[in-house]
């Protein structure tokens, strides 16, 4: 009886203790996994909050020195050469052979006007110089006849001279024959009738000298008529063919007019807008007309311009190496190109600097007004910033770029301008410093605020 007591109550022992490791068990679990620590308590949030491991990362710095300066900015087409025509004398569209689309060849007449009035206008001016051409003709045969009376005043004054000659021996003669007569009167020798005689000679031969001198003048006076009607002949040839001049410049004006109704090509190229169609009245650009006819463009050649910023002016130069992407045409590969020309000025509101590149265009893919990306490599100096290509998470064609930047200890997601990117190294243009921690191969899982550790 005493030996069943005893074992009863050491078994009532067994079980208190078995119950009370039960209960200190269910204690020690509940504060290990349901009751949070003090030290999980006091834990800050952040990126560790989660209990996960850093990111182990390579990092590089942005270096100088490996990629040239350059500049990546919109461009637009614009064709070569455009003109847009209007016409230079008002009337009505007789024959238009072009229309829009339409390839046309230098000098190719496109536009044929009507102009009565100035063709009309035209033969009159041709009449007034067949006009004026005659009187040249006939002012030439009034100097022919002209010329002619001098030649005779000149054969006159040559007879009289003659004349004149004579008489004054003549004149001597009698002089000597009246000497001798007085001297054989005064001796007796001679009747006083014969001296008489004599004196009536000499007087006689006196007057006819007197006369040839008198006929000399005459000569030579008539000599100066003629010569002042050659003259005046002259004079009248001069005013005729001045008169041609005018009226030839009138013709030649009124060929003008007449010309200007034919519209032609001023180059190879294409028809890229009408306004009129045939039958149409046509004003004159000088009377108020505000709309081409047509506008032709030169397609064989285009420019691409481009507007620069401030920052890339100073280093653009003409023969810059230049790569074009146009985005309509994103499969072709256009040949590296060279700046043509630039604005040496920027825009007053814009601060942008115009800059020309010229592009063949053979085949006619380029068409004016396209848009598309230029890459001017602006200076090859050691100054320009460059990272290599694998740190860029995002790239766009618009030059804008994304990278992984280590910043107290997590990962920040940074945007950037790049440039030339020659798929080993990128050049950036801004949003990056030397200082900065580039992340070069971000493993999986990496993204903003990700906290990362540098790979030793």
């Amino acid at each position: 009886m005493g030996d069943a007591l005893g074992n009863r109550k050491w078994g009532w022992l067994a079980v208190s203790v078995i119950l009370i490791a039960c209960c200190a068990g269910g204690v020690a679990a509940y504060l290990s996994w349901g009751a949070p620590s003090l030290e999980a308590q006091s834990q800050p949030e952040g990126p560790e909050s989660d209990g996960v491991s850093p990111l182990r990362v390579q990092v590089v710095r942005p270096e100088k020195g490996k990629m040239p300066r350059v500049t990546r900015q919109p461009g637009t087409v614009l064709s070569f050469d455009s003109v847009r025509l209007f016409a230079e004398v008002s009337g009505y569209i007789r024959d238009q052979v072009v229309d829009i689309g339409d390839k046309v060849k230098r000098n190719q007449t496109l536009i044929q006007l009507d102009v009565p009035e100035l063709e009309k206008q035209r033969d009159k001016c041709a009449a007034v110089v067949t006009q004026a051409k005659a009187r040249i003709k006939q002012a030439e045969a009034r100097r022919k006849a002209a010329f002619a009376e001098t030649k005779a005043a000149d054969a006159k004054i040559i007879q009289a001279n003659a004349n004149c000659r004579s008489a004054k021996a003549w004149h001597a003669f009698r002089e000597l024959q009246l000497h001798r007569t007085e001297l054989l009167f005064a001796s007796h020798s001679l009747e006083e009738k014969l001296v008489e005689e004599a004196k009536e000679h000499f007087e006689a031969a006196v007057e006819n000298e007197n006369a040839a001198k008198a006929a000399i003048k005459t000569a030579e006076a008539e000599r100066e008529v003629a010569g002042a009607k050659v003259d005046q002949v002259d004079a009248d040839i001069a005013a005729a063919e001045a008169d041609v001049k005018v009226a030839d410049a009138e013709l030649a004006r009124a060929n003008v007019m007449v010309d200007f109704a034919t519209i032609r090509a001023p180059y190879d190229g294409y028809i890229t807008q009408r306004s009129k169609l045939p039958g149409d009245f046509v004003k004159a650009g000088t009377e108020g007309a505000s709309e081409p006819l047509l506008t032709v463009e030169r397609t064989d050649k285009m420019r691409i311009v481009v507007q620069i910023p401030d920052r890339d002016v100073p280093y653009c130069d003409p023969g810059d190496e230049a790569k074009i992407e146009i985005d309509a045409l994103r499969n072709e590969k256009f040949p590296p190109a060279k700046v043509a020309r630039i604005a040496r000025s920027e825009d007053s509101q814009t601060k942008l600097m115009r800059v020309e590149i010229d592009v063949p265009n053979p085949d006619g893919k380029l068409r004016q007004g396209m848009f598309g990306w230029v890459t001017i490599v602006l200076d090859r100096s050691p100054e320009q910033m460059s990272i290599p290509s694998s740190c860029l998470v995002g790239k766009a064609r618009d030059g804008s770029a994304t990278v992984y930047v280590l910043r107290d200890g997590v990962a920040r997601l940074v945007p950037i301008k790049y440039g030339e990117d020659n798929g080993h190294l990128v050049a950036v243009n801004s949003g990056l410093s030397f200082k900065d921690q580039v992340i070069s191969r971000g493993p999986p899982g990496l993204h903003e605020d990700t906290a990362v550790e540098i790979e030793k």
